[in-house]
């Protein structure tokens, strides 16, 4: 069983060629896969699964910013070694806003509009860091660069002094 979860076909064809180069490390060759496929698929997807843990295990431990937006709500986190830190906008639900849209948010970050909520907020990893940012990869997050983390950072400052 992965420590993640199984990639999915689509996700092995993108990454036959790695998939390749992972089953020849294990000594595993072409045809030596033929037969594990044929004759105990058991086996042949406990490959998959280790090959999977090793690719996201890999992505997972580049990631140092994560974004979520929705409509109302942007927070984006901070990825550290030991805890996590959010930094997010949040617009009560009248407000005609939409964090989704790009240009909206260049615009709302220059010149707030009256009632956005920012706030922030850091706790440690209650499980293995991996597991934790899959999970929020797997409610929705995507890897981001960090700018607007430090721009909504440098945003907090200015409000708090």
């Amino acid at each position: 069983m992965p420590k993640f979860r199984s990639l999915t076909t689509e996700e092995l064809q993108d990454l036959e060629k790695e998939f390749v180069e992972f089953l020849v490390i294990n000594g595993v060759m072409a045809d030596d896969w033929e037969r594990l496929k044929a004759d105990t698929p058991e086996k042949a997807e406990g490959i998959i699964d280790a090959f999977s843990d090793v690719v996201f295990e890999s992505t997972l431990q580049q990631i140092h910013y994560l974004e979520r937006r929705t409509t109302h709500d942007l927070k984006i986190f901070q990825c550290g070694a030991d805890s996590i830190v959010l930094v997010g906008l949040r617009a009560p639900e009248h407000l005609s806003v939409d964090f989704r849209d790009e240009t909206f948010l260049q615009n709302a970050l220059i010149q707030p509009p009256q009632e956005l909520e920012l706030y922030t907020t850091a706790k440690a990893y209650t499980q293995d860091r991996s597991q934790e940012l899959f999970q929020l990869t797997e409610q929705g997050c995507v890897i981001t660069d960090g700018k607007l983390f430090k721009a909504l950072s440098l945003a907090l400052a200015e409000q708090q002094s």
